[in-house]
């Protein structure tokens, strides 16, 4: 089983409703009927995993048919600097808390803008499908289109949210991982124009690829996925992986990382003995999760902080 599905040891129903950030709104991606829109089993709802990350439950979403995004201003002193923010969850469901508010709530204490995106799950990515055991692709990268589109919105209203329009990032987690890769190699909107948030670049200025799933076709030998062409175009990317990562593994960044460094592309690697998969930000006895201090680090070294 595939991403952080392979983690889930019980799931808790907690609401059929649609999930809410605390203390921020949402803000739909789509001004109507987002494109190629599937429809889900159910409505939207939310469900606690039981087994505990640093000690404590966290929280996904499931059938997400109508994406949102939501703001967390910087605090303090604003770098004008901006992150939209991919959680992981196989492209099936979204670890919305561990990978999601709790990211952006530490970037906007670090004076960055972060941007949580709730885009479309299940099955709007790559992932494994148990009915033919094996990872399938979707004919539309329906969470691609979320994400370009969100890009889009960002650069649209960077005066109004105090964000330097050349300073714009993303970051993803495991199946957010992969997302983050996917949208800094494609740059052609995948869905017709919308208004005019899709007439400006949807390219990435940085991207963090956190524990990245899919990146690598384990039955094409030690090669990239297909899908992901990189270019010199490409966008910087920051790669952390535990080499004892078995839900994901550690060719996924490897991968990644060997496409970058032959188009030339700048990139930075972290690759940590233990550790495993989906930790987020919360603190284990593991070096791994220091992974937060070297990003804003590799931040300052490509010059979207200061120094």
């Amino acid at each position: 089983m595939d991403d952080m599905l392979s983690a889930l040891l019980s799931l808790s129903l907690l609401a059929q409703n649609a999930w809410q950030p605390v203390g921020h709104k949402q803000i739909p991606i789509w001004p109507g009927t987002p494109p190629d829109l599937v429809a889900a089993s159910g409505p939207e709802k939310v469900v606690r995993a039981d087994n505990l990350v640093g000690g404590k439950p966290w929280i996904a979403i499931d059938n997400v048919t109508r994406p949102t995004m939501t703001i967390y201003p910087a605090r303090g002193r604003n770098t004008g600097a901006a992150m939209v923010v991919f959680p992981g969850g196989g492209y099936q469901i979204l670890a919305i808390d561990l990978e999601g508010t709790e990211i952006c709530e530490w970037l906007a204490a670090h004076g960055i803008t972060g941007i949580l995106l709730k885009y479309r799950v299940p099955n709007s990515g790559p992932h494994w499908d148990p009915k033919v055991d094996k990872q399938v692709t979707p004919k539309v990268l329906t969470a691609l289109e979320d994400a370009q589109r969100t890009m889009g919105l960002v650069r649209l209203h960077a005066a109004e949210w105090h964000i330097n329009l050349h300073k714009i990032g993303v970051v993803g987690f495991s199946a957010g991982g992969h997302l983050a890769a996917a949208i800094s190699n494609a740059f052609t909107r995948l869905y017709s124009p919308v208004d005019a948030a899709d007439r400006l670049s949807c390219r990435p200025d940085f991207a963090a690829c956190i524990y990245p799933g899919h990146m690598w076709e384990s039955s094409r030998g030690f090669r990239l996925n297909p899908a992901i062409k990189v270019t010199r175009s490409t966008s910087p990317t920051f790669l952390v992986m535990a080499e004892d990562d078995h839900v994901d593994g550690v060719e996924q960044a490897l991968t990644y990382y060997i496409a970058l460094k032959s188009a030339n592309v700048p990139v930075e690697m972290h690759l940590f003995a233990h550790g495993g998969h989906a930790f987020g930000l919360r603190r284990t006895t593991f070096p791994i999760t220091r992974w937060p201090d070297l990003m804003m680090s590799w931040l300052k070294t490509i010059g979207m902080i200061a120094g």
